[in-house]
């Protein structure tokens, strides 16, 4: 099972993640407003360490849709996958898919809210645009994607992952105490892993290496 800590903005959240046995750390680029953002020159030395851990790979996380502006970030960072977290468009999946580095990884958000997928109607367009793999997350009450830190329901994120074909990374406020709410998301067979962001965070905002490994090691046992 992979497991992912999303949001980190320092090189000590790299390598702390690294030593919480975390198989991919988010990075940030093109999410205006965003707590977690960074620029291209400070995300190329991140994905760098993170690369250089030997274990850890790097995913930009991003709300943009500008296609050469991405891939322009990509050659710089050497990430080896995208996660496209707004709503971005099946073309955007298709021209990366197109114009990116052979054997760059796609990942597409899917949004729900109150158990209904933002994307539905999409999801065969992203999978035919190259898409490698979703990842379903929350859309809060009040319309915010990203680091809500609300739970999805577990029936409903069955249900999705049956109406779609690709495997999925599961989101949306994941710790160390709630692995059996998920007992349906983790028996499906395109079930991949998590993403978590809020639950590994100490008082001062930062990604811990104690808190993530504990969320780890809670999601694995289970």
């Amino acid at each position: 099972m992979l497991v992912k800590f999303c949001g980190a903005t320092t090189a000590a959240e790299v390598t702390d993640m690294a030593a919480a046995g975390a198989d991919l750390v988010g990075l940030w680029h093109g999410v205006p407003g965003g707590r977690s953002e960074l620029t291209a020159a400070r995300l190329a030395r991140l994905s760098a360490l993170a690369l250089d851990t030997g274990r850890l790979k790097p995913v930009l996380v991003t709300f943009s849709s500008d296609v050469r502006a991405l891939l322009a970030v990509v050659a710089m960072s050497r990430v080896p996958c995208v996660q496209l977290h707004g709503f971005q468009a099946p073309g955007t999946v298709r021209a990366l898919r197109r114009d990116g580095p052979s054997g760059l990884e796609i990942v597409k958000v899917l949004h729900l809210r109150r158990g209904a997928c933002l994307e539905e109607r999409l999801t065969g367009a992203y999978e035919r645009a190259g898409a490698d793999c979703f990842l379903l997350d929350t859309v809060s009450s009040d319309g915010r994607i990203g680091s809500t830190a609300q739970p999805l329901d577990d029936m409903a994120v069955s249900a999705l992952a049956d109406r779609t074909g690709l495997p999925f990374l599961l989101a949306g406020g994941l710790h160390s105490g709630n692995p059996a709410d998920f007992a349906g998301a983790r028996a499906h067979p395109r079930f991949l892993g998590i993403d978590v962001d809020s639950a590994a965070r100490a008082d001062d905002g930062l990604l811990r290496a104690d808190r993530a490994s504990v969320i780890a090691h809670a999601w694995r046992a289970a």
